[in-house]
């Protein structure tokens, strides 16, 4: 055989090797995920997100006029005592709605993290804690907080009047007269403003309540507007589920990535708990977080049992729209039980890892911290944690930060 015929040969081989070894990683490249795997990647897909239920509470939840008046008193400044305080400054509208900071500052300094808004109009209950049962009920809350917007109650209704008096008239119907009504009183404030509050008649104190209980409404109608966006995650659920070719490019999914998926949804079982398109189950649970050094003793759900039954704002209370047939978690909610101790609502992982410290009070400053938090599952410094120690290799670690990042992008 000559010298050419040989080269030929040899040319041909190495041309039919390049393609064997192209396929075989190309196949290897090709995740594989069992039926099992792909039903639960699937229901986390932003696309089974069910379109969200109105609110029989609110009969304004849904009114675009009260959405755009919510709107304008969550940027408003002048939703606070100061003057310098709104909704917006902590949940800022460039940062997911949240701020950045271990704890919130609105004229004071606050106990805990602020949470996200994306999506949260699908909660049953609101804060931290649960201390709240309704969307609207939980927008009055830090507008009397002496660390959040520090205002009262009747200088909210004064405000309204003054500067938004034809506005709210639009959509609630009739101001009441607050000629008499004094300038700063409330059930909550100070000393001189719940003495204020006390002097009043029950009919100007249930009149200032129904405009107040409005104020929360409209900016929960503003609130219900805002909704978790696709991210690169989603759009690798869409295609596993319907079978198309998987994202290329920047939306493909390394091999890391794809560990930290099946990790996620398998041998760590956050899954368990980060649930559905939200990637929260909306519960509360004791998962060991220490407590912050100086900071006041936090419970958790243990103590907003009772805040959320004293609320006058409550689905029980006077100021809820439709009948007592919507107040079944208030009705049904756990009251007591070691299992609410030091038990915190479970976040959503959408957009979290641009968006750190973690945990209700900041307690991590990186998703690697809350990882190995979970790895190590120390004990509660109160009631029992629901974790259990995952004895992930460090591979195993870096895997699932990594998928967490593709719900932030």
């Amino acid at each position: 055989m000559c010298c050419s015929e040989r080269w030929s040969k040899l040319n041909r081989f190495s041309r039919l090797f390049a393609l064997l070894a192209m396929a075989v990683l190309a196949g290897c490249g090709k995740p594989e995920f069992s039926d099992a795997e792909k039903k639960t990647i699937a229901s986390l897909a932003l696309s089974a997100l069910p379109p969200l239920k109105a609110d029989t509470t609110n009969r304004f939840g849904d009114v675009p006029a009260a959405a755009a008046l919510g709107a304008t008193l969550f940027f408003d400044v002048g939703m606070s005592g100061d003057g310098k305080v709104s909704c917006s400054t902590c949940h800022k509208i460039d940062r997911q709605f949240q701020d950045d900071l271990p704890r919130a500052v609105g004229v004071g300094r606050t106990n805990r993290r602020t949470m996200p808004l994306a999506g949260v109009a699908h909660d049953a209950w609101f804060f931290w804690d649960g201390r709240r049962d309704s969307l609207w009920a939980q927008a009055l809350a830090p507008l009397e907080n002496p660390l959040e917007q520090a205002g009262n109650r009747t200088a909210y209704a004064h405000y309204i009047k003054a500067r938004f008096g034809e506005r709210y008239e639009r959509i609630f119907g009739p101001l009441p007269d607050l000629t008499n009504v004094p300038a700063n009183a409330s059930p909550l404030g100070s000393d001189a403003e719940k003495a204020a509050w006390n002097a009043m008649s029950d009919a100007q104190a249930e009149d200032v309540n129904r405009v107040f209980a409005n104020i929360g409404k409209a900016i929960a109608a503003f609130e219900r507007s805002i909704a978790p966006p696709q991210t690169r995650f989603d759009r690798f659920a869409a295609a596993l589920a319907t079978g198309i070719q998987l994202p290329q490019g920047d939306d493909a999914f390394s091999p890391e990535e794809i560990l930290g998926l099946k990790l996620f949804i398998g041998k760590a079982n956050c899954v368990t708990c980060h649930t559905g398109p939200r990637f929260t189950d909306s519960g509360f649970h004791n998962t060991g977080v220490p407590p912050v050094a100086n900071l006041p003793a936090d419970r958790g759900r243990i103590d907003a049992v009772a805040q959320v039954e004293a609320d006058p704002f409550n689905c029980f209370g006077a100021f809820r729209d439709g009948d007592a047939g919507a107040c079944g978690e208030l009705r049904f909610m756990v009251k007591a039980g070691p299992e609410l101790a030091r038990a915190y609502k479970t976040p959503s992982l959408r957009g979290a890892a641009t968006r750190p410290p973690y945990m209700h009070a900041g307690q991590f400053s990186s998703l690697e911290e809350v990882v190995a938090h979970y790895s190590k599952a120390l004990a509660s410094v109160e009631g029992v944690s629901e974790v259990h120690p995952l004895q992930l290799s460090d591979r195993e670690r870096a895997a699932l930060v990594a998928f967490l990042k593709t719900l932030a992008e």
